[in-house]
């Protein structure tokens, strides 16, 4: 069923659980997904929607910056206009544009522009501790983490999304996870380790949180 939340018409879809307590989430495809008990009923259910409504909205408009930022291209920081041209032999950033023959260039320069970057600023940040174990690099596109420390098999693992913020972002993911191999959790002293060579850590934390 579709329902006036604000200014959105949204889709709502109900999925009947065993569950004491109602879940109000939007997902991806932009629908509002209500998880509650099978023998709610529909009216209870819009009633709980208008009162949560200020909530919803805020999950709603929070997707759908999330979901424009995912379809734009965004480059170190900034952000570029793709221009596709069966004439073009290499990947060229001109001003605000990028100029490639087609996707398959684009995700080609992608995983490269990872690789070469990524590997260059480890290289360039670990010499700025004395007691690292030797380590592997690996790329990926996580959905919920930036980067992860795996202590058990020495890797860093750094999210490929990484590429689409400023240096100074993926050297604070970079250094966050270089710490846990001398701090596996967050305590205090894992702080003190990252501020130390990291002293905006707190600034970098809440920009990471920005589309």
């Amino acid at each position: 069923m579709d329902v006036n939340i604000g200014p959105y018409n949204i889709e709502v879809v109900i999925v009947p659980k065993k569950n004491k307590n109602i879940y109000f989430r939007i997902k991806e495809d932009l629908k509002l997904y209500v998880t509650c008990h099978f023998l709610v009923s529909k009216k209870e259910i819009l009633n709980l929607i208008k009162a949560n409504e200020k909530s919803i909205i805020k999950m709603y408009e929070t997707m759908l910056k999330t979901k424009e930022y995912e379809n734009e291209f965004y480059y170190l920081g900034d952000k570029y206009e793709i221009v596709f041209d069966e004439k073009v032999k290499k990947v060229e950033i001109n001003g605000t544009n990028i100029y490639v023959k087609n996707e398959k260039m684009l995700d080609k320069f992608w995983k490269e522009e990872c690789s070469r970057i990524f590997s260059r600023r480890v290289l360039d940040l670990k010499i700025l501790f004395d007691d690292l174990p030797p380590f592997t690099l690996k790329i990926r596109t996580m959905k919920s983490r930036w980067g992860v420390c795996n202590r058990a098999n020495n890797t860093v693992t750094l999210n490929s999304e990484l590429l689409k913020k400023d240096l100074s972002l993926l050297d604070y993911v970079i250094i966050h996870e270089l710490c846990h191999f001398k701090h596996p959790n967050h305590s205090a002293a894992f702080w003190q380790e990252v501020g130390k060579h990291y002293p905006y850590y707190k600034l970098a934390r809440k920009r990471l949180k920005e589309v």
